[in-house]
């Protein structure tokens, strides 16, 4: 097994977590919140703003994680298939309008409309000739109209953009205090926000808050988990109520362990490649 700095950065970017990022020539550039991060092909990466940056999750002991999670032939095939494919720790704010814009979307959607939110209410920067937009902070957001945030494509997901920007601004969130708490703890914070269901909740924690128990159940892994688990999780509806979503998670944390996210991350990505789905 390579160690754990290996990092595939194609795969891992490619990968349902993050949309603002674009290669230009050999070298990816994405939006982190109020910083632009540029990794190269060596998978060193850099702060244009000269900030620490823990964006891949260096500490994870990547060894103990995948022998943790590696419970079966499925799931050891997908970590074969995509051995250096990491998790990232995203900025937060972020994250969590990207997934907020996500339901009920698909990966060019999202990427188009977080790319005019940008354009719309951040700073704009230049980077080796080329033009970049930080995310806005939340208080521009928060003080946006719903019609100007409409403008950038979120439809009927503009008021919920708006209220998650006023709590964060508010305090109501805090995203330090969440990554401090424990799983159950945290979700019930972010269901506060309008727009933010089980999965989305699951979705922020898992990439920008340190909840590797985290584990995002949409459409995608619901038939993941019928195709490959039926014995383990018996899941008989094609939609997951809140109930059957609470059941299902402690279900896959008791079978996966507490690094299930890692396992999720792996199997979606297999599953996505195997039906050729289009990334970034």
């Amino acid at each position: 097994m390579k160690n754990k700095f290996t990092i595939d950065i194609d795969n891992s970017i490619n990968s349902g977590q993050v949309f603002l990022w674009k290669k230009i020539k050999k070298n990816w550039y994405g939006i982190d919140g109020q910083n632009i991060l540029k990794i190269n092909q060596g998978g060193k990466i850099e702060s244009i703003q000269n900030t620490k940056t823990d964006f891949f999750r260096k500490n994870d002991d990547i060894q103990k994680i995948i022998k943790s999670i590696s419970k079966d032939k499925t799931v050891k095939k997908a970590i074969s298939q995509y051995e250096g494919l990491r998790l990232f720790n995203q900025d937060p704010f972020q994250c969590m309008i990207s997934f907020i814009i996500s339901s009920n979307s698909n990966i060019q959607k999202i990427k188009n409309s977080l790319e005019k939110i940008s354009k719309k209410f951040g700073t704009k920067l230049v980077v080796q000739n080329e033009e970049f937009y930080l995310f806005p902070k939340p208080e521009k957001i928060a003080k946006a109209s719903i019609n100007e945030i409409k403008t950038c494509g979120v439809g009927y997901r503009a008021p919920f953009i708006k209220e998650a920007a006023k709590m964060v601004t508010s305090k109501k969130i805090n995203f330090e205090y969440l990554k401090n708490s424990d799983y159950n703890e945290t979700k019930r914070n972010l269901r506060l926000i309008p727009g933010v269901g089980n999965k989305v909740a699951d979705c922020i924690m898992l990439f920008s808050l340190n909840k590797l128990d985290a584990f995002p159940l949409d459409t995608w892994m619901i038939k993941i988990l019928e195709k490959y688990y039926s014995n383990e999780f018996q899941i008989e509806t094609k939609t997951i109520t809140e109930k059957q979503y609470e059941i299902l998670h402690k279900k896959i944390v008791d079978y996966f362990g507490p690094y299930c996210g890692y396992a999720q991350q792996f199997l979606f990505k297999m599953e996505r490649e195997n039906y050729e789905k289009k990334w970034l």
